[in-house]
């Protein structure tokens, strides 16, 4: 099956915690991992779960593969897997997924080739604390 056939489902827990991370630090590019499964019938990403990583300068190489590798060993355990990976750029007019995280997104592609990359619009970000919006603030970028 292609990647093309698969849908991703994203859950209200992985969503609150990307978006959360996100409005919390509206001024510094942030970043994490998204968590789940492929559906037993093979034509979903299940989203069940987001990990925060980091809301500064996008770390070294070291920091990450440690972080990664503890993320994966803890989830494992309860059958899941690192199935993407999100960020939202630190100024609110970026649109575009920059050369690290875009490295980042590849290193996941090669563990998990169906992995889903979503970059957060930060200018819907902000238009969530005014109002109570229901549009999607991420695209996907893979």
């Amino acid at each position: 099956m292609g990647s093309n056939d698969l849908k991703y489902e994203v859950s209200q827990n992985a969503y609150i915690k990307l978006v959360l991370h996100s409005l919390k630090h509206p001024t510094s590019a942030v970043n994490g991992v998204l968590i789940g499964r492929i559906s037993s019938s093979n034509d979903t990403v299940e989203i069940t779960d987001a990990v925060p990583l980091f809301h500064s300068q996008i770390p070294l190489l070291p920091q990450l593969e440690i972080s990664l590798i503890l993320i994966e060993e803890y989830f494992s355990t309860k059958g899941l897997n690192i199935v993407g990976y999100f960020h939202a750029n630190e100024r609110s007019d970026d649109f575009e997924l920059g050369g690290v995280a875009k490295n980042i997104g590849d290193h996941i592609c090669r563990y998990f080739p169906q992995a889903a990359i979503l970059l957060l619009d930060n200018k819907k970000l902000e238009a969530l604390k005014k109002s109570k919006s229901s549009s999607a603030i991420m695209q996907g970028c893979i």
